[in-house]
């Protein structure tokens, strides 16, 4: 995620570094390289200006009191102001007071906004709300389908109705879900390769009709400043209440992120991180504007690990870490928990320093499956007790996993390896055995 933007503006703090204060002469070239990071990442080309203005005018003249140094400051200078241009703080749902909540979603074809309909409706049900969604895109082939399919792999209802036009489906929607108490109602509308004026009517229709506590814009990040350019076109008809990016793993750029809240004037309130209908997060400025300037996002890192572990599980696993008695099985199911997190590389990415130190490592998410296919070939009994693996249980074990002797071999080094360190982080002298661990199977430099 912003991957370009990020090693850009890392050379650009580089010229800052060393000084002694912050003066007009030195800060004028750092600031000349930030501003081409933004252009070049698409940010729109006035908020771009205005936020090189902003730092410059705090910048300047500016003391390094005590340890503190250039540097630093002027990164806290810019993290600042990438907070208070994302919007400051996470922008919650608007819920309603007695009836059902309204959230309609609009957006072009193909931004992923049905997808994210599902997703919502999954990230509020795991919050004790009941979701009904609304199939208002009659137009497109199969989008219907796709919705149900989403609905029914959450067991959450659909509300559709065939030869009727989406105004009548989404107030009939509204009477059902008072009928079967459903509190939230998500009205997925029609989406259009580009604006037009059947679509905009359309939607102003739904809305007028249902008077929606939320109207949320769906855009693909990846787009950039033609992602801005549509939100705006599309709030100056319906009075958005905030946008929704997706696709923002694939974001080198950021430059949709940086713009919208400027250019629209409404917050970020999610951004989907990944194709699983879990893969949706609400959008924290802080968090991104720490991603950005490469200092990680541990908060996120640490939320993502609560959400797949229990207290519970998670006292167990360390008391087999200190009795010395991790196993494969053991090793196999936390791999498949870290796998339920995202990506290795997302997640890599929201430790501090760790996207600069991986810059020139290959991180390979199918090696997990090579692990888990080598452990699945395995018996239970070899699983819990590694050490009877001799040669012919090894080439057994290729065999069926479909890897060769020297890939199972490698991993029951690593994992040998692995057992080790965790027997003397567990009586707290770790750091030999970190000097000597190597980086797991999946890590190619």
């Amino acid at each position: 995620m912003f991957e370009n933007l990020q090693s850009k503006l890392e050379f650009a703090l580089k010229k800052i570094r060393g000084q002694a204060k912050i003066s007009e002469e030195n800060i004028k070239e750092a600031l000349d390289e930030v501003r081409t990071a933004l252009l070049e990442a698409d940010v729109n080309f006035t908020v771009a200006k205005n936020f090189i203005d902003e730092v410059a005018q705090k910048a300047i003249g500016l003391e390094v009191k005590g340890n503190l140094q250039p540097g630093q400051l002027f990164i806290k200078l810019m993290y600042d102001e990438l907070v208070t241009l994302m919007g400051s703080n996470k922008s919650d749902l608007l819920l309603a007071h007695g009836g059902p909540t309204v959230i309609m979603v609009a957006g072009l074809q193909g931004s992923g906004k049905t997808t994210f309909c599902g997703k919502l409706a999954a990230n509020l049900k795991k919050k004790g709300k009941q979701p009904l969604l609304v199939a208002c895109d009659i137009y497109r082939p199969a989008a219907v389908a796709q919705l149900k399919t989403l609905a029914q792999s959450l067991n959450i209802p659909v509300y559709s109705a065939e030869g009727k036009n989406p105004v009548e489906i989404a107030n009939e929607a509204l009477v059902y879900a008072r009928k079967f108490v459903r509190d939230i109602v998500i009205i997925d509308t029609a989406g259009r390769l580009t604006i037009d004026e059947d679509m905009m009517q359309e939607v102003q229709d739904i809305r007028d009709q249902t008077k929606p506590n939320e109207i949320l814009f769906v855009c693909d990040a990846m787009t950039g400043q033609d992602a801005v350019n549509t939100a705006k076109a599309f709030h100056e008809r319906l009075n958005l209440t905030g946008v929704v990016l997706t696709k923002l793993d694939g974001d080198t750029r950021g430059g949709a992120a940086l713009s919208i809240r400027k250019v629209v004037g409404q917050p970020i309130k999610y951004v989907g991180t990944g194709e699983k209908l879990d893969a949706l997060e609400p959008f924290h400025p802080e968090r991104i504007a720490s991603r950005i300037l490469g200092m990680g996002d541990i908060v996120t890192l640490v939320e993502k690990a609560q959400a797949q572990f229990n207290e519970e599980d998670a006292e167990k696993l360390e008391a087999k870490i200190r009795k010395n008695e991790f196993n494969l099985q053991d090793f196999l199911e936390q791999l498949r928990t870290i796998k339920k997190m995202g990506s290795l590389r997302d997640l890599l990415g929201l430790i501090p320093g760790m996207d600069r130190a991986m810059k020139n490592v290959e991180v390979d998410d199918k090696a997990f499956a090579k692990v888990e296919a080598i452990i699945l070939s395995m018996t239970n009994h070899e699983r819990k007790n590694p050490k009877v693996l001799n040669g012919s249980r090894r080439r057994r074990i290729a065999l069926g996993s479909g890897t060769t002797i020297m890939e199972v071999n490698r991993l029951l080094k690593q994992f040998e390896d692995m057992q080790k360190m965790m027997k003397t982080l567990s009586k707290g002298n770790p750091s030999q055995q970190m000097r000597n661990f190597k980086m797991p199977t999946g890590f190619k430099r």
